[in-house]
Parts: structure tokens; C-alpha cells; sequence
């Protein structure tokens, strides 16, 4: 299967490009590529208007964005990148007559409904309000060790999302009743207005008063829902943290988020990580850090070293004789495993010479004898400043 191409590239901009100007590319490409507007060679404009459509879907989400820029358009299965670009996210879609979806951009939405309708195709008898729609995304931070980031955990966490009301299976009619179509829409959601302009006729849109965009209206609201179609719970969920994961980077749960509308997908729920800072380790890239205290006698003779490690194990390490305060040492491939790789980091210490403040007399001694064999004068002690 072929690679899909850097959205950036999709869109002409630098991936430094401000949301103003990956607006302004798409409104370009979108315009140019929009099947209707190329009757001759629909098929392959229809193959770059989504391509166009998914790179934007994408880039101007923030958090999409950044999950991109991590990961690329094929992140790791449930984690970053890869479910919310394209697909369900829901921005456009083809239904086979004309494109949907520009509700994002005002005015334009009407601009292309008009225009297209006018002049090269049928315009789709389904908007954007009346369909399928996905239901809300939900985003919540989650704090976890730095054992636990190192190692990958399992979670079980309670959130308070929408849920669909069992009692009128989600349509917000009393059971035994049903919504009727909205006969001032005729179920489209909207009304639309004709205006005669000096440029001929323009179309406009506005969502419709009486059904507020949904299409229908309920004559008997449920009971338990009061009509909307959902309800709010507590719900727990089980959630995976990969081994590997760093500060500020968001797993994705598919279809945990609030429920869809007619037929629509459910949102995702993105958890965002936080990371507790640790007494003893650090980390850099992939890479675990620490500092590691050792005696006088160990760094001019040499020592072999238990080196605790982030799973709790322990790794024997021989530091060389002369060892200086500061010396970095590394055990390479004990680090953080990366999340969307088979890389892992090294664990890199560094040794801390330490000093003793108190010595016994024979310790004092034992240390005299070996300053003078140093040719070093031996510390003296004084009573006071003036002897």
C-alpha cells in the first residue's frame, strides 16, 4: 500500500504555516479540485479534493496536528496519530452527487453551494445538519509515575460523558412514539433562501428556527432524557499507556466519547499525559539519567557498581580506577523503548565523588599517611584564627 503524502506537501504550505494560511491553501485547492468544477477528469479531482480535504482535517486541529507531527499520518494503532485523520473525523464527505461539509468557512459554503449548483452539478439534498453526525470528542489529563511511563501500564478511569438513553433508544421520543419531520425544513435542517443579484441568483442558507438544525421535532419528549437522546454517566473505562510514552503526549480511545447523531459515529476520548517528576531519574530524549554517589576509595581504586535500574533491577557496572567526580558512563539499551519504534535509549549515570565529613582517628590517620606519601602537606588542625 502506498504511503500517503506529507499533508504539508498536500497543501503547498511549511509546516511552520499559521492556521490563516493553511485556510487560505485549502480554500485554493479545494476550489480548484472540487469534482464539480472538473467534469472532464472527475475521477482523479475527486481523489485529490480528499486528499486536500483529509491533509486540512488534519492541520488545523491543534491537537491532530501535533499528534501528526509525533507520529505522521500512520501513527501507532490507538495511540497519536492514524484514527483521527480522515475517516470518521467528519469535516467532508462525498456522497456520490457533490461534496458536503464547508459549513467551516461561513460564507463560503454558500459561495460553493451556489456556484456549483448553478453550473456544473446537482447539488447533494443532504446538509451537513440533517446526516450522520460524529458525536464530541472528550479530552482529560492523566498523571502517571515515571516508573510507569518507562514500563507501560493499565488503567481504569471513570469519566462523565453522554451516553445514548436506553429507555427511547436515543431518539428522544416517548417509547412508543416517533419524531415527525420538521415540515417547515422538510427535514434538511435548514432553510434555504433564493436572492436575485446583480450576478444572477445567489443561494443562502440558515439553520432552521423550529427544529434548530436537527430535522425533526418531538411531539412526546422521553421522560428520563427530556427529549435530547442521551444521558449523562459515569462510566469506567480500561486504558492502555504505552511503554515509552512522554510528557504532554495523548492516547487515543476510539468511540469512548459522546454518542453520534443519526446514525453518526461516536467521538474518541484523548487522554494527555503527564508525567510525575522523579526523585532520582530523569529523562532526556530517550534516555534515563541519574547520578550515582561514590566513596574517595572507589574512584581512585575502581569499584564494581550496582546500578539500580527504572524496573527495579539492579545492573553491575565496573567504573576504572582515577574514576573523576562527573564521569558519564553509559549502559547502553536501558532506556525508554520508543513508542512507535524497536529503538530504546540508554541509561547514561553520572559519579558523584563524595567526601566524608566525620572520620575516625584511624580513618584520619590511614589518610595522613597517604597525603605525605603523595607528597601533600597533611591538613592541620587550629584552635581558632589566631592559633
Amino acid at each position: 500500500m502506498a504511503s500517503k503524502r506529507d499533508y504539508y506537501e498536500v497543501l503547498g504550505v511549511n509546516k511552520n504555516a499559521t492556521d490563516d494560511e493553511l485556510k487560505k491553501a485549502y480554500r485554493k485547492l479545494a476550489k480548484q479540485y472540487h469534482p464539480d468544477a472538473n467534469p472532464n477528469n472527475k475521477q482523479e479531482a475527486e481523489a485529490k479534493f480528499k486528499e486536500v480535504n483529509e491533509a486540512y482535517e488534519t492541520l488545523s486541529d491543534p491537537q491532530k496536528r501535533r499528534m501528526y507531527d509525533q507520529f505522521g499520518p500512520d501513527g501507532p494503532q490507538g495511540f497519536g496519530g492514524g484514527g483521527p485523520f480522515g475517516g470518521q473525523g467528519g469535516y467532508y464527505s462525498y456522497n456520490g452527487s457533490g461534496f458536503d461539509g464547508f459549513g467551516d468557512f461561513g460564507d463560503l459554503g454558500d459561495i460553493f453551494s451556489s456556484f456549483f449548483t448553478g453550473g456544473f452539478g446537482r447539488q447533494s439534498g443532504r446538509t451537513k445538519q440533517a446526516g450522520p453526525r460524529k458525536g464530541a470528542n472528550l479530552n482529560l489529563h492523566m498523571d502517571i509515575t515515571f516508573e510507569e511511563a518507562y514500563l507501560g501500564v493499565d488503567k481504569e478511569i471513570i469519566i462523565t460523558r453522554n451516553e445514548t438513553c436506553s429507555h427511547c433508544k436515543g431518539t428522544g421520543a416517548k417509547p412508543g412514539t416517533s419524531p415527525m419531520k420538521c415540515p417547515s425544513c422538510q427535514g434538511t435542517g435548514q432553510i434555504r433562501q433564493v436572492q436575485n443579484t446583480i450576478l444572477g441568483q445567489v443561494q443562502t442558507t440558515r439553520t432552521c428556527p423550529e427544529c434548530h438544525g436537527t430535522g425533526e421535532i418531538i411531539k412526546e419528549p422521553c421522560d428520563i432524557c427530556k427529549g435530547k437522546g442521551t444521558v449523562r454517566k459515569q462510566p469506567k473505562i480500561k486504558v492502555h499507556i504505552p511503554a515509552g510514552i512522554d510528557d504532554d503526549q495523548t492516547v487515543a480511545l476510539r468511540g469512548e466519547g459522546d454518542p453520534g447523531e443519526k446514525g453518526g459515529p461516536n467521538g474518541d476520548l484523548y487522554i494527555t499525559v503527564k508525567i510525575k517528576r522523579h526523585s532520582v531519574y530523569t529523562r532526556k530524549g530517550n534516555n534515563v539519567l541519574c547520578e550515582i554517589p561514590i566513596t574517595i576509595t572507589q574512584a581512585a581504586l575502581g569499584a564494581e557498581l550496582e546500578i539500580p535500574m527504572v524496573d527495579g533491577s539492579k545492573e553491575k557496572y565496573r567504573i576504572p580506577e582515577g574514576t573523576q567526580t562527573g564521569t558519564k558512563f553509559t549502559i547502553r539499551n536501558r532506556g525508554f523503548k520508543s513508542v512507535n519504534s524497536s529503538i530504546q535509549g540508554d541509561f547514561v549515570f553520572t559519579v558523584i565523588v563524595q567526601t566524608p565529613k566525620k572520620l575516625t582517628k584511624e580513618q584520619r590517620d590511614i589518610l595522613v599517611q597517604l597525603a605525605k606519601t603523595m607528597n601533600e602537606q597533611p591538613p592541620v588542625k587550629k584552635r581558632g584564627l589566631f592559633g
